[in-house]
């Protein structure tokens, strides 16, 4: 590729092409044939692509958003974006208001509660759309190809644990549609080759591809003429559109007289750049110029790479403990950067990727740990992340310099941007590219050690570029170098969401991503905003209350013991054992103590207080004993099986209880026709023992149900806790007349004892 050309050498090329291309304008497009120039385009074609519909939630993490993944396809001139939403017609279903967010490359990082981010996080704006009414539709212009996501839900939920199928809900349906139209017919711009164009009605669709190790791109028009005016009425738009910042340059054309170029330092690298010219003369008018793109590249010099090639895999091994070379000057590069002519714009460092597990990768340099920085070139790693699947973690950085390596008037600057790497750094240390904002970092001897912290990168390759710089003294620097330890990973979670947090994997359809879910009030991307966090404190206590309320229990089991109801005491034992660990394994930070799988613990913990609550219903009933146990294993399987398919639904534990309930009554109506006497007979029963329990039991369903949050879950579900084992103490029958609360508790003087089975009237001697 050519270097580019002289403004001289532009201008003679323009009055050369200027003549006839206004000819042939003039004879493009007659009066008589004027209308035909305003017909419709035929170069383009649309298309329509749609994903299922998802349920909306109310947000409190990451993972209430709900996301869809789209494919642009390449050429798409407009993209239109069609949201619909659909709701129930139940009285509590309302308007509410729906956030919409887009995004380019990567899943939106989005922070719907205003919460803060963990130190050295680079987070750009959300671009979001929020929906009032149904329906709402987004356009957007020269859309970038490849990846788009959308994430949506509804308003920052209310805290209150809500009991799933027990109070009725509204369900809020969101789906889009993305609608494309692309252009089937594009004039291909080769490199320092005039193209000659004519505008009519019509824009002109034009791209040019961009190879790697390209410095820079000018785009140029020469020859401008319109065929009623003497001005260049053109806007030239360059590059494609992406959210949620969009650094697509748009280039208007008036002057003749004047060069129309366009400079773009670092564009995107092995990918097509698109370029539309539009008319701005009027709809009868007609303008005809030649586009030219001139490209710049530049030679990378690899380190060490003929070395790798060459080595076996141990001596690549032991060669990462090993200085690098000084200065490639030392080799076959002079301190002009030249050999045989050409010219040196970048240090490439190869860099390895190892894949370790699920959006979880490691990057790290060929044979060598540090990478040499130097004041006549940057130095460049270019990092995969293009594979589609690792957009859904975070990139991490981190840099380290010694200090007594680097002087105190120097620093080292470096740059992490996608696509195409910074490389002006002597002119500029804005960290921009052509069409991509970078992130800045800097290392010095004050500031030795920096960190960045990219969440849900783009799919792309991602580049990071240090260079040595002397502000004050340029000429120090000219034989310096220094080395720079580099450690980049991308993980899912950061720090796995810390102490307080837990890393959840998330899935939509083939795409895998990760976000974190808080406990004990701490919030934010990685569970690191403490404004709302419990305090160390508090979260003893809670796990005290939740884990020492279950000793309550041994009140049920002692007077299940005593009345010889051994069945109903190994069932409160069981729940007081699985409800205390649980609980105990539920807490965040230092507080968690966990026996066995959490999940295990989880069902087990609700299956224990499902069969205690039909236990205690059916003891009530006072069923002959076959009747009772055998209702006692089918109560268990059926509870098994049901929580089995969902642990959260109220009906899977409230229908079982209701069933007992039905038999309770049933057998007690019976025994009140039977006797003609209410039954239980005694008044005493009543006030003391069973009033008592019924109104335990109706306050712990209603905290259950209605009156537990987020906030206060840790005392009143510690009062659930109370509550049911209290309520089952009052409940539980007494034992029958004429037995005694012991079996086999007659003992003889010979030291045998007497035992009486009371259905068949056996006796026997033990």
């Amino acid at each position: 590729m050519r270097g580019a050309g002289t403004g001289t050498w532009g201008t003679a090329v323009a009055v050369a092409v200027a003549v006839p291309l206004l000819l042939l304008l003039l004879a493009w497009c007659p009066a008589a044939a004027a209308g035909d120039c305003r017909k419709s385009d035929t170069r383009l074609v649309s298309e329509q692509f749609s994903q299922a519909p998802q349920k909306l939630a109310f947000y409190s993490w990451y993972g209430s958003a709900r996301l869809f993944h789209f494919r642009v396809p390449p050429d798409t001139v407009l993209l239109r974006w069609l949201l619909q939403v659909s709701r129930d017609s139940g009285p509590t279903c309302t308007n509410v208001e729906i956030t919409v967010y887009f995004r380019y490359g990567a899943p939106p990082v989005i922070n719907p509660l205003d919460t803060s981010f963990p130190d050295n996080t680079s987070v750009q704006p959300s671009f979001l759309l929020k929906m009032l009414h149904s329906n709402a539709s987004l356009n957007i212009s020269h859309p970038a190809p490849g990846d788009w996501f959308l994430a949506a839900h509804l308003p920052p939920s209310s805290h209150k644990i809500e009991v799933k199928g027990f109070v009725p809900t509204c369900a809020y349906i969101f789906q889009p549609d993305m609608l494309v139209m692309r252009v089937v017919e594009v004039s291909i711009l080769e490199p320092d080759v005039p193209l000659p164009q004519i505008l009519l009605s019509h824009p002109s669709y034009l791209k040019v591809f961009i190879p790697e190790y390209t410095q820079e791109v000018r785009l140029e028009l020469q020859g401008c003429a319109s065929n009623r005016s003497l001005d260049c009425p053109v806007r030239l738009s360059v590059g494609s559109a992406t959210l949620p910042g969009n650094f697509q340059k748009v280039l208007t054309c008036s002057s003749p007289t004047q060069a129309c170029r366009l400079l773009l330092p670092s564009p995107p690298w092995d990918r097509w750049l698109q370029v539309t010219a539009k008319s701005l003369a009027g709809p009868r008018a007609s303008v005809a110029f030649s586009a030219v793109a001139t490209l710049t590249a530049c030679r990378p010099w690899s380190v060490n790479f003929q070395h790798l090639l060459q080595s076996s895999p141990n001596q690549s091994s032991n060669a990462s403990t090993s200085l690098p070379p000084p200065s490639p000057s030392y080799q076959d590069l002079d301190r002009r950067g030249g050999v045989g002519g050409g010219t040196f714009c970048l240090r490439s460092f190869p860099v390895l990727r190892e894949d370790m597990d699920v959006v979880s990768v490691r990057f790290r340099p060929l044979d060598r740990v540090s990478v040499l920085v130097q004041s006549d070139m940057p130095s460049v790693m270019r990092l995969n992340l293009n594979t589609g699947m690792d957009s859904g973690g975070s990139l991490t950085i981190s840099m380290q310099v010694n200090k007594t390596a680097i002087a105190d008037n120097t620093s080292v600057v470096a740059c992490v941007t996608a696509a195409s790497p910074f490389l002006s750094f002597n002119a500029s240390l804005n960290c921009t590219t052509a069409f991509s904002q970078g992130h800045p970092l800097s290392l010095s001897a004050s500031s030795p050690v920096a960190n960045l912290i990219i969440p849900y990168p783009e799919t792309d390759n991602w580049y990071l570029s240090l260079q040595l710089m002397c502000p004050e003294r340029p000429e120090e620097c000219e034989q310096a170098s220094v080395l720079v330890e580099t450690t980049l990973y991308l993980v899912p979670c950061l720090n796995d969401c810390g102490p307080y947090g837990q890393c959840l994997l998330l899935r939509r359809h083939g795409y895998l991503y990760a976000g974190c879910s808080c406990k004990a009030g701490w919030r934010g991307w990685g569970c690191t905003d403490n404004s709302t966090a419990q305090t160390a404190a508090q979260q003893k206590a809670a796990a005290l209350l939740l884990t020492l309320s279950n000793l309550v229990f041994l009140a049920p089991i002692a007077i299940s013991l005593h009345r010889s109801l051994l069945v109903e005491a190994s069932v409160y034992a069981y729940t007081m054992f699985f409800s205390t660990f649980y609980h105990a394994c539920d807490q965040p930070g230092d507080a968690v103590l966990c026996i066995l799988n959490y999940d295990t613990l989880q069902y087990c913990d609700f299956l224990g207080s499902g069969v205690s609550i039909w236990v205690t219903i059916l003891c009530m009933a006072r069923l002959k004993a076959a009747l009772k146990y055998v209702l006692f294993l089918l109560g268990a399987l059926v509870f098994a099986m049901s929580l089995q398919l969902d642990r959260r639904a109220a009906w899977n534990t409230m229908g079982p209880c209701l069933f007992a309930i039905v038999v309770m009554v049933t057998m007690w109506v019976y025994r009140c026709g039977r006797r003609r006497h209410c039954y239980p007979p005694s008044w005493q029963r009543w006030v003391f023992y069973l009033l008592p329990g019924i109104s335990m039991a109706t306050v712990a369903i209603a905290i259950y149900t209605s009156m537990m949050t987020s906030d206060n879950y840790y005392y009143t579900h510690s009062i659930w806790h109370m509550l049911l084992a209290g309520s089952a103490a009052f409940l539980l029958p007494p034992r029958e007349q004429h037995s005694e609360p012991w079996s086999c508790s007659q003992k003889l003087t010979c030291h045998y004892e007497i035992c009486r089975n009371r259905q068949d009237e056996l006796y026997t001697v033990t």
